[in-house]
């Protein structure tokens, strides 16, 4: 059984029919499910599973693998807010499926974010998908399987990765030494995201929920004059300054298990990936606080609407009780949160992230204040 898909019944169905010794793999997959599904993890099994098959030394090539260093391996994964672009797939993919192997039997090529495929870049693979080389083998990951293109998805062999329940990722959680309580919290939290779910459970997340609803509550009371969003946009900045660091980090390692005339060219792409990679790491962590104040309003509301039960901050009744006597409507609450996900959205459109917040955290306070 491929590692990974003990509890995909489609995956290891679909994956387990394509493995050595009778099996055929297809020349492109699509896997889709939640993220924190276990699809990443999977697509990095089933490449060392096809580039190991017929290996003289099948060990030191799936350490290659699990390295992100064998040179019949490339792994795309979006570093822009624009998606993945013509000029991250054309070189590394299109034109690198025309080669034959390095030294294994197979070249693997996995995309993560296959949604973030633009339209350019989608066409520009298009011909690679139709009539790939024998020995080539894409594999392409979303969560989002309704907004990739469908001429893309129509050409790729589906596989599905199913999303765990709340009280899978809670007991996850837990086994963490996550409290009962604030697991299911942050396992309703993430949306069917087990990833999301241990990232606000673990670390810098419980500090991100409590500034998530410093920025709510202040809204609700009007006591925005403090600007207290200001801590979500200083997390939010330290997670790029980080994100940038692992891309330098990560080059290190795989300088390693490269010959010495790619250093140059792979310390030169690395600079270029650690720029990218910070500033959508700092969007999608205020992405994630906003998110969190959405959250904390619409379940301000389920509390007022009698319904406290279906509250996401379940480790929290009791203070959104307090927000909920202070009496503001229903349709208000629903309003400001509408506010939070105007601009989410924007945050795609690199604006000028402080001024943005200053405005939402306006406007909060004058819908929710009437």
């Amino acid at each position: 059984m491929l590692p990974g898909t003990e509890r995909h019944p489609h995956a290891r169905a679909v994956l387990g029919a394509a493995l050595a010794p009778s099996g055929s793999p297809s020349h492109a997959y699509l896997f889709s499910g939640p993220a924190g599904s276990g699809k990443r993890s999977v697509a990095r099994a089933f490449a060392t599973a096809l580039l190991t098959e017929g290996s003289a030394d099948p060990e030191g090539a799936a350490v290659r693998v699990q390295h992100g260093a064998h040179p019949d391996l490339t792994w795309v994964a979006p570093t822009s807010a624009a998606g993945i672009l013509v000029g991250d797939v054309d070189e590394a993919v299109v034109a690198g499926a025309a080669r034959t192997p390095f030294e294994a039997q197979r070249r693997v090529f996995v995309i993560e974010d296959a949604d973030e495929l633009n339209d350019q870049a989608a066409n520009r693979m298009l011909k690679t998908l139709e009539e790939p080389p024998s020995f080539a083998h894409l594999i392409l990951l979303t969560t989002r399987p309704g907004e990739v293109l469908p001429t893309i998805a129509s050409r790729c062999q589906p596989v599905r990765f199913d999303a765990p329940s709340e009280e899978d990722v809670a007991e996850r959680l837990q086994r963490h030494g996550v409290a009962p309580d604030a697991a299911l919290a942050c396992a309703r939290l993430g949306l069917g995201d087990a990833r999301r779910a241990l990232a606000l459970a673990l670390g810098e997340g419980p500090a991100l929920r409590a500034d998530a609803e410093a920025v709510a509550r202040g809204a609700l009371r009007g006591t925005v004059a403090d600007r207290p969003w200001t801590a979500l946009l200083a997390r939010a900045r330290a997670a790029g300054t980080q994100a940038g660091e692992e891309v330098e980090a990560a080059l290190e390692s795989r300088l390693q298990y490269a010959v010495a005339k790619d250093h140059a060219r792979m310390r030169r792409e690395a600079g270029e990936r650690a720029k990218r990679a910070s500033r959508r790491a700092q969007t999608a962590a205020l992405d994630r606080g906003l998110a969190l104040v959405g959250q904390w309003l619409r379940d301000v509301a389920c509390v007022l609407d009698g319904a406290g039960e279906l509250a996401h901050n379940s480790d929290r009744i009791a203070r959104l009780a307090e927000d909920a006597r202070l009496g503001v409507p229903p349709a208000r609450l629903r309003g400001a949160q509408s506010l939070v996900e105007e601009t989410r959205a924007s945050l795609a459109l690199n604006p000028n992230e402080e001024l943005a917040l200053d405005a939402l955290g306006s406007r909060l306070a004058r819908t929710l204040g009437g």
